[in-house]
């Protein structure tokens, strides 16, 4: 059986009031939309000790810095699914 992957998102004051209020809403919803909660062990971390560099979420112990709503989207789709939307393209 294949291991879970392990999503942790930072609930420390400053992470929440930084972004994680909305970015867990956003990972509730994507999850849900593809129906991949079993796959996933997500939970919340009281402080994960880099107020200065959140929102911080942890997905299989690699460490997301200043995670955005505009682009927690992306980080999920790379870090779960191994795809990107929305690529930089130079013109």
């Amino acid at each position: 059986m294949k291991p879970k992957n392990q999503l942790i998102i930072c609930m420390g004051s400053s992470c929440y009031s930084r972004g994680n209020r909305v970015n867990l809403e956003l990972i509730k919803a994507w999850l849900s939309e593809r129906n991949i909660e079993a796959e996933v062990e997500f939970k919340g971390q009281l402080c994960s000790n880099l107020c200065n560099k959140g929102p911080v979420i942890i997905i299989n112990e690699h460490v997301y810095q200043d995670v955005q709503p505009a682009n927690v989207i992306n980080i999920l789709k790379t870090a779960l699914t191994g795809s990107r939307v929305n690529k930089t393209i130079h013109g």
